[in-house]
């Protein structure tokens, strides 16, 4: 868990912080990167496969929680080198797409779950943010919003053209 941080601190002390929380954070083994979410998804899916629920909502959950705050992240560090150092806002572009095809697959599962038990209505929220985030005319966009026809939240199909045809 990080720390909060203390603004009184400056220069070196403010930086000697930073890797204090570092390290506490290897330490722990608890890490707040891409792999960390990917663990998180495994747990929750491990979970269902176990027949354990509610220990999968919780992951999922988790997984859900750090995908948003990562791809918020990546995206403002994206914005801030825009002009300055091109490499950095390529590598935080390719993690921050790395996050929303990940926040993509939790809501999947987070919905696939509440369905599975038979409350529809809480996935409705989950479906709408993949379609709105990936499109409509996406693999995963296309998957949510028949979902979305499947539990009678919307009524008319979607018939996607595949791409390239």
């Amino acid at each position: 868990m990080l720390l909060p941080a203390t603004p009184f601190l400056t220069g070196g002390a403010a930086r000697a912080q930073a890797q204090e929380e570092i390290k506490s954070l290897a330490a722990t083994g608890t890490a707040f990167d891409i792999n960390a979410v990917k663990t998180l998804v495994a747990r929750g899916d491990a979970a269902v496969a176990a027949g354990n629920l509610a220990e999968a909502r919780r992951h999922y959950d988790q997984a859900r929680d750090a995908s948003r705050r990562l791809l918020g992240f990546y995206r403002d560090l994206s914005g801030a080198f825009r002009g300055l150092d091109a490499r950095i806002p390529r590598e935080m572009d390719e993690k921050s797409r790395q996050a929303l095809e990940l926040l993509v697959q939790t809501n999947m599962r987070l919905a696939a779950l509440f369905r599975r038990q038979g409350q529809p209505e809480v996935a409705v929220p989950l479906l709408v943010e993949v379609v709105k985030v990936m499109s409509p005319s996406s693999e995963q966009g296309r998957k949510a919003y028949q979902q979305l026809l499947e539990i009678g939240f919307v009524s008319t199909p979607y018939n996607a053209v595949a791409p390239g045809g």
